[in-house]
């Protein structure tokens, strides 16, 4: 369990992220855990060839400007270095996933690696990544998120930002850079993680951001490791370093950063799975399918999912459906004429439809497809509403296969399940399961919620009742 001041973050994140305002600033921290080097490892080398103990150097900017000093200017060992470290084709990590599922469209990170364009093209989206200037004029077709590497790449180590020679000429040789960077920082909400805030860069441009916008300026968070006292380190050293981290907190909020402290990396996984899961329960997914709609009629049944689609959308929450029979065209009648009525413009944050192929291609037989475009279409949503489930095979009205499968993987997903048990066939199924399941200590309103549950399932519900019920259960959520 997330503790208040974790809730109050991943709030305000979801705020922002509901708005389209979330962006992220990744530090070396952020990809340490996917087998990567830190600063001070990557080092090591550099700090040996110049008889130096790197435990002993803070200024590690310096020590690879030593190294360069001493070798005239020459930096091949130190450019090897990050092509050694950082171009092995290493994992994202869970937390470089998660955000790549996420509609965040703005990354800036101080890493070498390509952890992050990784993570975005494997959850199927475009990366335009900018780490040169002349990048920034040029832009990725049909991209779905910019990804700025303001240090560079490591596949072109030659001109990665390293020494001390570097962060001073920074200001000239990638002013545009700091100005995009300085334009996201007033217009977007940044999440910095993995990040010490020691960046000679970073300083400067958030003190311009400050200094423009003084007490208007906008706010923006970062998740920091709280300090853990050593092995064998004195009580008072420790005590001195709680201080110094007390006092950063506050020079954070100066420039317009608030804190969250964890004491476990783990924690920031935790963080991050918490948003992606209060976002995903503004998504809902509607299954079903009817041949048959027995006990009501055919236009009586529809209306009732026409009048739901449509009061969901209203508040608000995102549809996703698969079109099926004889109750995808309510669904989706009902979320355009809320939409128009809105005076909005239909798109994927109101309504993501996909369809089901029915001819298979390649050598992938149908049912494989089918499934595949199940699991794509309920890795969305946080909330699984199901009605009727039932079809016709040979004459025979049967229980529809494909709404079990897709309870299924809903329920392996760990969607919120709401059967409306009353329409029957695969329904009435699930809702006897959901109701012999349900544990009410799992959700703060968690009596209120089974009471609601078990009346979509009652035989005394009216099938205009419905939506009402529905649309309770979600506010209580």
């Amino acid at each position: 369990m997330l503790d208040k001041d974790k809730i109050r973050l991943v709030d305000a994140l979801s705020t922002e992220l509901n708005e389209g305002n979330l962006a992220i600033f990744a530090g070396a921290g952020f990809s340490r855990s996917a087998g990567f080097v830190d600063w001070k490892n990557l080092l090591r080398p550099i700090a040996e060839d110049l008889d130096l103990d790197v435990e002993k150097e803070g200024d590690l900017v310096a020590l690879a400007q030593y190294h360069s000093n001493a070798n005239q200017a020459n930096r091949a060992k130190l450019n090897q270095l990050l092509v050694t470290e950082f171009c092995r084709n290493l994992a994202p990590t869970e937390n470089h996933k998660i955000l790549s599922r996420l509609p965040i469209s703005t990354f800036w990170t101080t890493n070498y690696d390509k952890l992050i364009e990784t993570a975005l093209a494997r959850s199927g989206k475009i990366p335009d990544v900018k780490y040169t200037t002349k990048q920034l004029a040029v832009t990725v077709r049909n991209r779905d998120a910019i990804v700025y590497k303001m240090h560079g790449d490591a596949n072109h180590a030659s001109d990665a930002v390293l020494t001390r020679d570097d962060y001073e000429k920074y200001h000239i040789k990638m002013q545009p850079f700091i100005t995009a960077l300085s334009g996201d920082l007033v217009s977007q909400t940044f999440l910095f993680v993995g990040f010490s805030f020691t960046d000679p860069n970073l300083e400067y441009i958030l003190s311009r951001v400050r200094i423009s916008y003084a007490n208007d300026q906008r706010q923006h968070y970062c998740i920091l490791r709280r300090v853990a006292r050593g092995e064998k380190e004195e009580q008072a050293d420790f005590e001195y370093r709680q201080r110094k981290e007390q006092l950063f907190g506050v020079e954070l909020l100066r420039v317009g950063i608030k804190v969250t402290y964890v004491d476990e990396f783990s924690e920031i996984t935790a963080i991050l799975r918490q948003l992606e899961n209060k976002f995903k329960m503004r998504t809902v997914f509607i299954s079903g399918a009817a041949h048959e709609y027995t006990p009501w009629a055919q236009k009586e049944a529809e209306n009732a999912i026409y009048r739901l689609s449509r009061e969901i959308n209203k508040r608000n929450y995102r549809v996703v459906s698969g079109f099926g029979l004889g109750v995808g065209s309510a669904v989706i009648a009902g979320v355009l004429e809320q939409t128009v009525l809105d005076g909005g413009k239909l798109g994927e944050d109101k309504l993501l439809l996909r369809p089901f192929p029915q001819s298979a291609t390649g050598d992938r037989p149908l049912s494989e497809l089918w499934s595949e475009y199940r699991r794509t279409m309920i890795a969305h949503a946080g909330i699984g509403l199901f009605v009727f489930g039932n079809k016709l095979v040979d004459g025979k009205v049967v229980l529809s296969n494909g709404m079990e499968e897709e309870y299924r993987i809903a329920k392996a997903n760990g969607l919120f399940i709401i059967p409306i048990g009353i329409t029957g066939y695969v329904a009435q199924e699930i809702w006897e399961e959901v109701i012999s399941e349900f544990t009410e200590a799992n959700y703060p309103n968690g009596k209120k919620i089974l009471e609601s549950l078990k009346l979509l399932g009652s035989s005394d519900t009216k099938i205009e009742k419905v939506g009402e019920i529905v649309l309770e259960i979600l506010k209580l959520l």
